[in-house]
């Protein structure tokens, strides 16, 4: 089976600019996607405005996997996003993932918590901006 994991999600929808923002949330995550940030859910389509909101504010970032475990259809991670804005100004999250996995390998729901390491006050909800 062919899955997919947070680090190449991530790139794909954030820093891969020249894949259009349905290519890789289609690559990447069931039509029926829900998602949960520290607290909130956010349906497929909030998810997409989400990832919108990030493409336009966002210039580049890395993601550095620290964990990762696949069982069945569950997994998990720790990772860190690091992310230079287009105003030059830096936001580097640890985030802490649990997630279900479709038979086709595609998330099909993702329950995260985020803790913001470095960043201003202003991007404390970067982990679910619309």
């Amino acid at each position: 089976m062919n899955r997919t994991g947070i680090e190449a999600a991530l790139n794909d929808l954030l820093f891969q600019r020249d894949i259009p923002l349905e290519e890789a949330v289609e690559r990447h995550f069931t039509s029926g996607y829900r998602q949960r940030t520290d607290g909130e859910w956010a349906d497929r389509a909030e998810f997409l405005e989400h990832i919108s909101h990030l493409r336009s504010i966002v210039a580049g970032g890395t993601v550095e996997v620290h964990d990762e475990l696949y069982d069945g259809n569950k997994y998990a991670d720790r990772h860190t996003c690091h992310i230079t804005k287009n105003d030059g100004t830096t936001v580097t999250l640890e985030v802490y993932v649990f997630a279900e996995l479709a038979p086709d390998g595609r998330f099909h729901r993702i329950e995260e918590t985020t803790l913001m390491l470095s960043g201003s006050d202003a991007d404390r909800n970067i982990g679910s901006a619309r």
